[in-house]
């Protein structure tokens, strides 16, 4: 490591040399394909390394407001190494066994990709121009996969910086809640074989994609070591951590970056959550001084002063601002200040199906008269109840399905920062239930207040938590009072009419309601708004069903929020 110093690395003139399809070989013997950038330089450099299904020669052509210049090297959810490189970094970028131009069979998001990653990254640390320092920084794939390697400690890797990943690849993308999750990963699956069989892969890698990774993933449809090995193990990693993720990214990866940060094995972690797209944070001049000053001090020794700093930097919402958000400096997740504060439900009147109609309220006292509210669990649609049918799973009710609670309007700013628990009794007349949970923050025009989506589009929602009933049983080791772990493991029929407790782990968020706002709760049998596109499967035990939630009395249930009280 070089000596201290305060500076973050700056740009130098240095021309960029470009290594195409180098071949990097396996431990079984099989050679991965990569394309190295790195400066012309005497000097030894660190690596910012990537390896996934994405293909390293699709070129990405960004919208033009992004504060990076299109250019030949870019890549989806990677570095530009058109700014890495002039500040002494190089960037490799390996396609993934049976991806791209590597040969092989594919598995993607799996142990025997992982152990992939660990031969390339000590395979580029003995280069003669690498300094034996490797880091790994990239979106989504490029992130996930970053914890699976991180399991295995390779002796190079010195720093990681998952930027929204999600880790557990069971609770986190597959099975919310234990629902099938088919919208996102079907789509993910069917579009990148069509990536690479109609693509140009099939002129030099005509068999690559080939996998059988949906009915891998329906087959183990409970949490299992089949699960275990494709995911973050949090006390095998060791390695200094900065989890980034994005309020955003409530059904796909923000679960992962802050689970990472609280149980992580790594002595030195740090956490970001911001919003906006995928994609801008990653490329904005913001975004990449975190990226290289937490990079310069783990792989170059420079004293950037991002140790010195708070561990937790969070991206407050105001609501409704298609800007960025200031940021806000913690010192822990969850914040230590946080008022778990219950809000039950109470029961008004029968299901309306009105789309922005309330069934009851959200009150800071429960109802002391017990109630019970019923409604169908059915998707239908013009087609009746077709549970048999394609279709079922992507048209659903004509009109809002389940029932809806909201607050009073309230008094003054109300900021809800961190992980929540959404606890409802419940019975059905089939044998299971699915429980979809939307949280949404409604203006004084009764419309709701939109976010900016991942990709670009506006988002009517806060955020989201899910639960299958037959799934309800919790992990006592692993459960806290503010986010309930469920074990995954067994199924717990219901009984027809059997009221049952289901505490549904709501994934964490930040938004400061307004004064004059209401906080709303959908609680319902599908998908809800702002749900595309991480939609899920619909089982066959919900046609024809009815589904109650029991509240007030012995069955109080209620919605937990992490309200933060100003700082004083």
């Amino acid at each position: 490591m070089t000596a201290a110093t305060t500076q973050v690395s700056q740009p130098r003139d240095l021309k960029l040399i470009v290594e195409k399809d180098v071949q990097i070989p396996m431990r079984d013997g099989t050679l991965l394909y990569a394309d190295v950038f790195r400066p012309d330089t005497t000097e030894k450099v660190p690596v910012i390394m990537n390896l996934t299904v994405y293909q390293k020669d699709k070129l990405w052509i960004p919208p033009a407001d992004l504060e990076e210049d299109a250019n030949e090297y870019m890549n989806w959810e990677t570095v530009n190494p058109n700014w890495w490189c002039p500040r002494g970094y190089a960037c490799v970028r390996v396609d993934a066994r049976g991806s791209g131009k590597s040969p092989g069979e594919s598995e993607p998001s799996s142990y025997q990709e992982s152990l992939d990653y660990y031969d390339a990254i000590e395979w580029i640390a003995k280069r003669d121009w690498c300094s034996a320092n490797v880091g790994l920084l990239g979106i989504s794939y490029h992130a996930s996969s970053q914890w699976r390697v991180a399991n295995l400690n390779p002796p190079s890797l010195k720093a990681i910086m998952p930027w929204e990943g999600r880790a557990d690849q069971y609770r986190d993308q597959a099975y919310h809640g234990g629902i099938f999750a088919l919208g996102f990963i079907g789509n993910w699956w069917l579009t990148h074989t069509a990536h690479h069989l109609l693509g140009r892969p099939r002129g030099y890698n005509p068999d690559a994609f080939h996998n059988n990774m949906m009915w891998k993933y329906m087959r183990n449809d409970l949490d299992s070591e089949y699960w275990r090995l494709a995911g973050a193990r949090w006390d095998q990693i060791k390695v200094p951590l900065y989890s980034v993720g994005n309020w955003g990214g409530f059904s796909m990866h923000l679960r992962g970056n802050t689970e990472g940060y609280m149980n992580a094995a790594s002595k030195n972690k740090k956490l970001r959550v911001h919003t906006g797209t995928h994609f801008h944070p990653f490329h904005a001049e913001e975004g990449r001084q975190d990226q290289l000053r937490w990079f310069d001090h783990w792989l170059k020794g420079n004293d950037t002063g991002i140790m010195n700093e708070p561990p937790v930097k969070l991206e407050i919402r105001t609501g409704g601002s298609p800007e960025r958000y200031a940021f806000r400096a913690e010192n822990e997740w969850p914040l230590a200040r946080t008022q778990w504060t219950k809000m039950y439900l109470q029961i008004d009147r029968d299901p309306t199906g009105d789309l922005m109609g309330v069934e009851g309220a959200l009150t800071s006292t429960a109802p002391k008269k017990a109630g019970k509210i019923t409604y169908s669990a059915s998707g239908a649609g013009t087609a009746g109840v077709a549970s048999g049918s394609s279709l079922a799973t992507t048209h659903g009710n004509t009109g809002r399905s389940g029932v809806s609670f909201a607050t009073a309007p309230l008094d003054k700013n109300t900021e809800v920062t961190g992980p929540l628990v959404m606890n409802l009794w419940v019975s059905s007349t089939s044998e299971d239930m699915d429980i979809f949970v939307t949280l949404r923050n409604i203006g004084p025009d009764g419309a709701d207040v939109n976010e900016i989506g991942q990709h670009g589009q506006p988002v009517p929602c806060v955020t989201k938590g899910w639960l299958r009933a037959s799934h309800r049983k919790l992990d006592p080791v692993r459960s806290l009072p503010y986010r309930p772990y469920h074990a995954h493991n067994e199924r717990l029929w219901l009984k027809p009419g059997e009221i049952v407790e289901c505490q549904i782990e709501v994934w964490p968020t930040s938004m400061v309601f307004k004064k004059g706002h209401c906080i709303r709760v959908d609680v319902q049998p599908r998908d809800g708004v702002g749900s595309a596109p991480y939609t899920h499967y619909h089982g066959d035990y919900n046609a024809g069903a009815e589904n109650t939630i029991y509240a007030g009395g012995d069955t109080p249930s209620c919605l937990v929020l992490p309200v933060i009280p100003e700082k004083r």
